[in-house]
This record gives C-alpha cells, sequence and structure tokens, in this order.
C-alpha cells in the first residue's frame, strides 16, 4: 500500500495515537538499507519535480511537519530535500512568538510565509504550535481553542482555493525513543546546543501534548489540507514516507515546461539565428 494511504488521517475520523505503532517501517524501508535504496530514487524523483514546478510558476506546495522534541523535524527536511535544487525552496520555523507577534491575531506571522507561486515551502512547526503550546499550559480556554483551529481551518481552506497544495505530517514518537534521543544529545557534546531545561519540563506534560494533538488532527484533517501520521522511532523509515507522500503530490500537478516566448523566436530569425 502506498505511504499516501496507509498513513493518511481520513477527515472526520476518530483519532487514538495509540493505535499507530510508533516503531513500523514501511513496506519501502524494511531495512535501512532498502531506505537508502528508495530515498534515493525518490529524492531523484522529486529534484525533477521540483524543477518543473520552479520552472512553470503556477503551482504552490506547502509541508507542515509537527511533532514532540526530537521527532526528527530537521532531519526529515535534510534528508527529503538532500540534492534538491535550492532554487525555489524555503524552510521557515516558528518558535515562541516575539512580542510584536503577540500584538497581532497568531496567523499574522505565518501568512507571510506561505509558499509563492513555483515554491516549496516547509514549515519546521507551524501554525499549530499557537494552539498545542497555550492550550497544554492553560494559557487559553476551550473557547479560544476552537476560535484558533477555525481560523486555522479557514486559512488552509484559503490556501488551497489559491493553488497551494497543503501536506501536513505528524511525526508520531514513542516516549520511549523520545528519552533515548534526549539521552544522545547529553553524552554527544556536537548535540549539547539542542538540549535545554525546558526539553525536560515539556516531557513531563506528554500526555497532556498527546490528548491535544489527539484532538487537533482529528479536527485539522480535510481532503484539502491531509495530515499523515508518521511513524518516527525509525528515522529512514520516517523519511521515506515523507518522500513518497510529497513525490506522489508533485506528481499530481498538471505540469509542464513553458514553451519558447514567440517575441524570442522571431528574433532569432530577424537576426538569422544565434
Amino acid at each position: 500500500m502506498h505511504p499516501w494511504k496507509r498513513y493518511r488521517l481520513r477527515p472526520g475520523k476518530k483519532v487514538r495515537l495509540a493505535r499507530w505503532d510508533t516503531a513500523a517501517r514501511d513496506e519501502l524501508a524494511r531495512t535501512d538499507h532498502q531506505a537508502k535504496l528508495n530515498l534515493a530514487r525518490l529524492q531523484a524523483k522529486i529534484d525533477k519535480r521540483q524543477a518543473l514546478l520552479w520552472a512553470e510558476r503556477r503551482h504552490r506546495v506547502l509541508l507542515v511537519l509537527q511533532g514532540t522534541d526530537t521527532a526528527g523535524k530537521d532531519a526529515t527536511i535534510r534528508r527529503v530535500f538532500e540534492g534538491v535544487n535550492p532554487l525555489g525552496v524555503r524552510v521557515a520555523q516558528f518558535g515562541p512568538p516575539t512580542a510584536q507577534e503577540l500584538a497581532h491575531d497568531f496567523l499574522w506571522r505565518v501568512h507571510p510565509h506561505v509558499p509563492a507561486a513555483g515554491e516549496i515551502v516547509i514549515f519546521n512547526r507551524s501554525h499549530y504550535e499557537d494552539v498545542l503550546w497555550p492550550r497544554v499550559h492553560e494559557e487559553i480556554d476551550g473557547a479560544e481553542v476552537e476560535r484558533r483551529l477555525e481560523s486555522i481551518r479557514d486559512f488552509e481552506r484559503l490556501l488551497a482555493e489559491h493553488g497551494t497544495t497543503v501536506l501536513k505530517f505528524y511525526l508520531h514518537l514513542s516516549r520511549g525513543e523520545q528519552k533515548r534521543r534526549l539521552e544522545a544529545r547529553l553524552t554527544d557534546p556536537t548535540k549539547h546546543w539542542k538540549f535545554s531545561v525546558s526539553d525536560l519540563a515539556e516531557r513531563r506534560l506528554w500526555p497532556k501534548y498527546r490528548r491535544a494533538y489527539e484532538d487537533l488532527l482529528q479536527r485539522t484533517s480535510a481532503d484539502h489540507a491531509p495530515w499523515f501520521v508518521v511513524p518516527s522511532d525509525p528515522p529512514l523509515s520516517r523519511d521515506v514516507i515523507v518522500a513518497a507522500v510529497l513525490h506522489r503530490a508533485l506528481e499530481r500537478l498538471p505540469m509542464r515546461y513553458p514553451p519558447l516566448e514567440p517575441a524570442v523566436r522571431r528574433q532569432i530569425r530577424r537576426s538569422g539565428g544565434l
């Protein structure tokens, strides 16, 4: 079964993340060797489709990556887009809102980063952080959660109506694997910079984040903006799944290289050739 079908959340379906095996490996990544081969194949195909997307400048693609700390958002971006021409590909990262951003509506800081025609943009964390964090920390009530989710649904519908393909990935990590990865950051001097005291505080809120994610995924998955729950304990399988879904979305876009402009042809004829 293609990853598009296997990991996609059907709109309106009840979400229970405990039913999704975080350690499951995709059929394209039964072993790390197989995963590397298939990832390289998908990277080459994505590169060709992205070049066409950039040349035609008609469609837009937005990837949203969400997940707990250490779920692998940075690594997924690095591996899936390895070798892809950086022209037409951007990454936008959303941390805690600044004072200026807090003075506006919560989507104010997001809209300037959506893809322009011909672009692929990856959100490393996203507008969903402005629901998750304040909800878990009880800074907003249920009514405000509902207002923000409704705004997000409208926002993503607007993007889709204006030619943006929206793909949202929840990198589903087990609590045990997160512990192992956090410990690895403590033992590896090259990863100390990634560790902060807040990681420990947020980890203690794991059950609250799990419930918040389940509600969010269930209420914001739509045909025009689907969520994909990606088992993320095995990193290479995770990357293959994201790459396969992205490639399928790019393949579905009706694209072709723009023809040579008539004015150029006329000028070449008048000048007697190159």
